[in-house]
């Protein structure tokens, strides 16, 4: 148990699951303050039962705040973890800001459950696409050890926000209507369309989304060998990413291999039988907690590959559960980190 919980973009998208999360999984804080930008400064939103009022985000937010959750952009967490860590409060940050720094593990509790012990004050989560991905190589690494990946994504608009998922909604309206439609989000209509860029283009000829694959997977897993080459793409899905993996290992593994280790893993479901139609999909994974994994086969193009159809949640596992079940580890077994002095 712990006295104060702050989450600091508590009105967001993935701030309100969070809250939502904390109040079925009955989070183990005495208090839990709720933290977003000045214009949402005294909107009352629900935790549980209760309606709580939103403070303003400022440096002495975290005056005896133990641990935070941090659903912000990058620019708004380069600010605030700061200042939370300079008050002795333990951030679970969801911002791409802290992930590669050397000094801030990169966690999925099913993966590296172990990197939390090494925090300095900052836990950072990964990219929604990395989460689903690694929770897939994890079992097949650990038996087979993972050489090279090939993934395409099918990413949904509410990875990049709400205002994104009203551009689906409206854009699909009017091009129904034959009519124009306003773009605010997206460089491109994204209604009954396909955009090939997620992230700002970076010198190699990627994109900063299908960098953060790259870079991320290798730091979870503690191997910079493996290879990975990503392409992301943006698709008119309302929720829930999707993902067609090419995974080679070094050692051979056969479908049913695959499959048998993938079934056994926690945070994994299963649903592979193509002959009736059962695989995941977008439109049944929304919702859930878990990583949904099908279309398990030997790859016909490699000797030791296999390809596979994984589906997650992105707002979910993708990005608030991975963060909530950070901080209920952290409640559960003590704020305190490697290295971390105690607070004084």
């Amino acid at each position: 148990m712990i006295d104060t919980l702050a989450v600091v973009g508590a009105t967001g998208a993935v701030g309100r699951i969070i809250l939502d999360l904390l109040a079925t999984r009955k989070f183990p804080a005495k208090r839990i303050k709720l933290l977003a930008s000045a214009r949402s400064a005294g909107r009352p939103v629900r935790l549980g039962d209760a309606m709580v009022d939103v403070e303003a985000l400022g440096p002495d937010s975290f005056n005896g705040v133990d641990l935070a959750i941090g659903s912000t952009p990058d620019e708004v967490a380069a600010e605030f973890v700061p200042w939370a860590v300079e008050r002795g409060t333990v951030v679970v940050d969801e911002s791409a800001f802290y992930r590669m720094n050397p000094d801030v593990p990169l966690v999925i509790p099913e993966v590296n459950l172990e990197a939390i012990a090494t925090h300095r004050g900052i836990i950072a989560s990964p990219n929604c696409s990395t989460t689903q991905m690694v929770m897939v190589m994890k079992p097949l690494h650990d038996a087979a050890r993972v050489r090279r990946v090939v993934v395409s994504t099918y990413q949904a608009v509410s990875g990049a926000g709400l205002a994104a998922t009203r551009e689906l909604e409206h854009g699909t309206a009017s091009w129904l209507a034959k009519q124009a439609e306003e773009k605010q989000v997206f460089p491109h209509p994204i209604a009954a369309n396909l955009i090939p860029q997620i992230g700002s283009p970076r010198p190699n000829g990627f994109t900063s989304e299908e960098m953060k694959m790259v870079l991320e997977t290798r730091k979870i897993l503690g191997d910079e060998s493996i290879a990975v080459s990503a392409t992301c793409v943006r698709v008119p899905v309302a929720n829930g990413h999707s993902e067609s993996i090419l995974i080679e290992t070094e050692n051979k593994l056969t479908a049913a291999e695959a499959r048998r280790l993938l079934a056994g893993f926690p945070g994994i479901v299963v649903e592979d039988d193509l002959a009736a139609k059962h695989y995941p999909q977008p439109r049944t994974a929304s919702g859930r907690d878990e990583v949904f994994v099908g279309r398990i086969r030997e790859d016909i193009s490699s000797p030791n590959g296999i390809a596979l159809w994984c589906v997650s949640d992105n707002v979910r596992k993708g990005a608030a559960t991975n963060a909530v079940q950070i901080a209920e580890h952290l409640a559960k077994h003590g704020l305190q980190g490697a290295g971390r002095a105690a607070r004084t």
